[in-house]
């Protein structure tokens, strides 16, 4: 595998410190996300942390029944916010953040527009959850003809054999996935 580092984004997807209060055990990760982090920096790769992010008061999200309703009751996840901010074993001052405002990182921001002006063709992500922000987050990178590698192993689902079956039977399919160390090791 080779990526061209002028052409390649690594994209943290939900490492927010609000996210780790409903999932607790996705803290386990954080060593592998850091260390995928460190090499992609040394790399000199376009870093960009894309996680949840609302205006105060919630203006995106509706009053009626929404997976998004508890957010808005208490509060969560308003920029410039603590909930809202990227866990600081992975994000560095200076880099970019991309708020989104439902489950897939390219869903309501700009992300999309802000990797073509940089002609990104090459993406390598991870997050918090395997089944959310992560499988949405491959879907639409493949269907924007984006190459995409993901690091299993710094991916989180509470459900572990949900985990199993997506990094294993489904993204394949539309990704090259690699563990942490696979991933460095392919690139040195």
């Amino acid at each position: 595998m080779k990526l061209d580092p002028q052409k390649t984004a690594m994209l943290t997807l939900d490492f927010q410190q609000g996210i780790f209060g409903f999932a607790p055990g996705a803290a386990a990760i954080i060593p592998n996300a850091a260390r995928a982090l460190e090499f992609a920096r040394e790399k000199q790769f376009q870093i960009i942390h894309v996680g949840l992010g609302f205006s105060e008061g919630h203006p995106e999200i509706p009053d009626r029944e929404s997976r998004f309703l508890r957010i808005k009751e208490n509060n969560l996840f308003v920029i410039g916010s603590p909930s809202a901010a990227i866990h600081p074993d992975i994000a560095r001052p200076g880099e970019l953040v991309v708020y989104k405002q439902r489950v897939g990182g390219f869903s309501e921001n700009q992300l999309h527009l802000i990797l073509r002006a940089r002609g990104i063709e090459n993406l390598v992500f991870f997050g918090i959850s395997t089944s959310g922000i992560t499988l949405s987050t491959l879907r639409r990178a493949f269907d924007l003809d984006f190459q995409s590698v993901v690091l299993k192993d710094a991916c989180y689902d509470a459900d572990e054999e949900v985990h199993r079956v997506l990094t294993e039977k489904i993204f394949p399919g539309q990704a090259t996935v690699l563990t942490v160390n696979e991933f460095i090791a392919e690139l040195s």
